[in-house]
């Protein structure tokens, strides 16, 4: 392997183990009061034919661009409250965008006439009156992570891409690198701010939190993994860990100060399925025997990021809080089980420590595609054990035919730990006794490219899923999909032949009270998506 060769694959290895785990300057320690005395952003309304208007249509995906009568700019509760109530009286269909990262067609679905853009709305701080932190949805996770270390040594278990925003990725579960130590982000959700739409057309903010006698109580509930898009537009989160007491720096988890990494990478020449499907089975074994709550394990996070040959490598990554007791014997454990039974060597075996907030907010980890050319599929599944025999063959044939490219590849995450800690019936989150998640992603540049990088990745995902029609029916092995990463093909009869509906894959035996939750809070359907919540009887 050439000198540039071996720099190429070490700049996806590190963009693939950060984007797979998962701004403006912040004044750490700033309180919610004062930050609010300032006047608000905005609001700023963007039409067709503005200079700034094809700027700001697109979000993460390049797929998907919408054409909405005017995108508002909006920088406080009471400019989404006066948004929505225009919208709803001139009958605008309104969608929600704070970071941008959704991969569907969400906030671009040519019946959304106001795009409302939250991205200015970015305070990170601590509310003494709540003893919680407060995070508004425009705020990145890295300006999240940056602002709770500095201010308080605190953190959330949320995902590994810095440009992501709170917004949606809070409400749809949130999770990361520490969510086997930690639970998922909404594990730690005390409390929302809610922009809602009365039967009357009225727009009004409500605040809900998880206190047993808040008679919004249920508004909270549905914010713990429901997803973006379905209630109404949240304006605030916060944020405090259940049981948690004393003073700021004990109210969430202690960040990490140093993470030690373990990267893996084999070269797919002279791999062999026998090889690379033992890999990937002891990997998933691993899982099935270290994710019980409170385990000596749990800490480690690990990736299998199985990119297509014809990126000529994939790669294991062990993440672990440097730490932690035994921190170092853990990874070595995990790496003694993962390469049991092989004999391929890998041509890179690395083990760095380096300082967490430094890898968590580094601006470049966890997009997909570069600044120009961002289009791109994804598809995902939980599990319960490790893949099938035949499962397994079906990824390596996959990842090994013709159709296949360089940014193509499925990943397994590790999952479980205190997730499972917690019911099903606790929060929106339904799938708390897993241990692992898919994720199948396809990247590409050009959209006369769209059809066949759609193609390969949909067969794929079928292929893996073919004693189920196609999807990840929950079962001992499978447990549906997670709606932060939405895929419309699951509500579509052509590539979901289960008869199991997209919204038992999501949510499971949650559907009914997110229906309960839909009906009283969104009565006249102002919220909607190609996989919203329906109200009862739909």
């Amino acid at each position: 392997m050439s000198r540039s060769e071996r720099n190429q694959m070490s700049r996806r290895v590190l963009l693939a183990s950060a984007g797979a785990a998962a701004g403006a300057t912040l004044t750490a320690g700033v309180s919610v009061q004062a930050a609010t005395e300032s006047a608000a952003f905005g609001p700023v309304k963007i039409r067709p034919g503005d200079p700034r208007y094809e700027g700001l249509l697109r979000g993460n995906n390049f797929r998907h661009v919408g054409r909405p009568d005017e995108i508002r700019v909006v920088g406080s509760t009471d400019q989404v409250v006066r948004a929505v109530t225009e919208a709803v009286r001139a009958g605008r269909r309104v969608a929600v965008r704070s970071g941008g990262h959704c991969f569907e067609n969400f906030t671009t679905d040519p019946a959304v006439r106001v795009l409302l853009d939250l991205s200015s709305m970015d305070e990170v701080g601590y509310d003494a009156d709540k003893r919680a932190f407060a995070v508004q949805p425009g705020a990145t996770l890295g300006q999240v992570y940056r602002a709770l270390y500095k201010g308080w040594g605190v953190t959330i278990p949320g995902g590994g891409c810095p440009g992501v925003g709170a917004g949606g990725h809070f409400v749809g579960g949130g999770y990361g690198a520490l969510s086997r130590r930690y639970g998922s982000v909404v594990d730690h959700l005390y409390g929302v701010e809610v922009v809602v739409v009365d039967r009357d057309g009225t727009a009004r903010a409500v605040t809900a939190t998880r206190e047993t006698n808040d008679p919004h109580r249920d508004l909270w509930w549905a914010h713990t993994g429901g997803g973006g898009g379905n209630f109404g537009v949240v304006t605030r989160y916060w944020l405090r860990s259940p049981g948690a007491t004393g003073d700021p720096s004990r109210l969430l988890p202690a960040s990490p100060q140093q993470m030690l990494e373990c990267v893996l990478v084999w070269p797919w020449a002279g791999m062999t399925e026998q090889e690379f499907t033992t890999l990937m089975r002891n990997f998933g074994v691993w899982h099935e025997h270290n994710s019980a709550p409170g385990s000596r394990s749990a800490g480690l996070f690990g990736l299998f990021l199985a990119q297509h040959r014809k990126a000529g490598y994939f790669t294991v990554v062990a993440q672990i809080d440097a730490g932690l007791p035994g921190a170092e014997g853990v990874v070595t454990d995990f790496v003694t089980a993962v390469t049991a039974g092989t004999s391929v060597q890998p041509i890179v075996n690395s083990r760095r420590t380096s300082p967490w907030v430094h890898k968590a907010t580094w601006p470049g980890s966890g997009e997909l595609g570069d600044g120009a050319t961002r289009r791109y599929k994804l598809k995902a599944g939980y599990l319960r054990r490790s893949l099938t025999d035949r499962q397994l063959a079906a990824v390596y044939r996959n990842l090994t035919n013709s159709t296949g490219g360089e940014e193509s590849g499925m990943y397994l995450l590790g999952y479980g730990g205190q997730v499972n800690a917690v019911s099903p019936e606790a929060t929106a989150v339904a799938q708390r006794d897993t241990v692992m998640k898919a994720v199948y992603q396809t990247v590409w540049a050009d959209e006369a490219d769209d059809a066949a990088n759609l193609s390969w990745i949909r067969t794929f995902y079928r292929d893996v899923y073919a004693d189920t029609g196609g999807v990840p029916v929950p079962d001992d092995v499978n447990d549906g999909s997670y709606i932060n990463y939405p895929d419309t093909d699951l509500a579509d009869p052509a590539w979901n032949t289960s008869g199991v509906p997209a919204r038992t894959l999501y949510y499971k035996d949650n559907y009914p009270r997110l229906q309960q939750v839909k009906a009283r809070w969104d009565p006249r359907g102002v919220f909607r998506h190609a996989l919203s919540v329906e109200p009862p009887g739909r």
